[in-house]
């Protein structure tokens, strides 16, 4: 019998765009699936899905009863109530292409923990490049980041063999942190190379305005703090791969604004990217 997976959804400020979101999830070609969507702006999405023609049973409706308490915070409440041993993680301005659940099952029946390639489009969903294409393989988390150079919530995990939290503390990198967790009990992330998760990036994202580049700084000073104190009990392998991948993006994101300036509208994985790739060509 094939597992049931519990997609875990936030919604702040989410009514623009939250149907395309969840228009693919009923869309998926595996139907063993529950849809928790979890309002942290008081808005009823419930009735914002339905005006628009948006029913299923399989969608759960829950609230954090406050605004702007975090997608953390809302994640971990769906994630404390969800009875189903798979999960995996959609933004309410994101979405899945139609085979990514049916081909994430069939890993997951393999291994604890599964992420996939991204298509990363604009908010009208004008592509602009892909991340992590090739083939279906493990990833050690030493390597995992210099493949995944983007957002991680396109990941998947089985609860059973390995499972973990959101740190309602970090303001970014949320997705890495938990991930961290993970590799505690698991050598590693399978990949697959096809994109099948669509990562829109929002204005703000696109911008990279003083404030996120701010946040991001913070949260990756934070976990590399923390992978060097050895909070994480990981091999020393991973800490090593983690940690050096943390260091290029903080050189990244201290570089980024000049390089932005020279070239409007570079997308921050474009100006990271050769980093990497020097990096690993240096080490190989």
């Amino acid at each position: 019998m094939d597992e049931a997976i519990s997609v875990v959804m936030p919604a702040f400020r989410a009514e623009p765009f939250i149907a395309t979101a969840v228009a693919s999830v009923i869309g998926q070609s595996y139907p063993h699936w529950q849809l928790w969507i979890v309002s942290d702006d008081g808005l009823d999405y419930e009735r914002v899905l339905g005006t628009g023609g948006l029913r299923d049973p399989r969608i759960r409706f829950l609230s954090t009863g406050g605004t702007a308490t975090g997608a953390s915070r809302a994640r971990n409440l769906a994630l404390d109530r969800i009875e189903t041993p798979w999960v995996a993680i959609l933004d309410a301005d994101d979405s899945f292409l139609p085979q990514k659940l049916a081909r994430a099952a069939a890993a997951l029946a393999q291994h604890p923990v599964v992420s996939c390639a991204l298509d990363v489009v604009t908010e009208s969903g004008r592509p602009l490049r892909q991340v992590g294409t090739g083939p279906d393989r493990l990833l050690a988390a030493a390597e995992y980041k210099f493949v995944n150079l983007s957002m991680d919530s396109m990941i998947l995990w089985d609860r059973r063999r390995a499972d973990a939290r959101y740190d309602p503390d970090l303001s970014n990198m949320t997705d890495l942190e938990l991930l961290l967790q993970l590799w505690q009990r698991t050598p590693g992330t399978w990949h697959l190379g096809t994109p099948l998760h669509r990562y829109a990036k929002l204005s703000g994202s696109m911008s990279n305005s003083a404030g996120t580049t701010a946040g991001m700084i913070a949260s990756k000073t934070a976990l590399l703090q923390r992978l060097r104190s050895g909070h994480y009990r990981l091999p020393d392998a991973a800490v090593v791969g983690v940690a050096r991948f943390l260091e290029l993006s903080l050189a990244a994101e201290q570089s980024f604004p000049a390089a932005l300036a020279a070239q409007p509208g570079l997308l921050f994985e474009d100006h990271l990217e050769p980093l990497l790739r020097a990096a690993s060509t240096a080490s190989a």
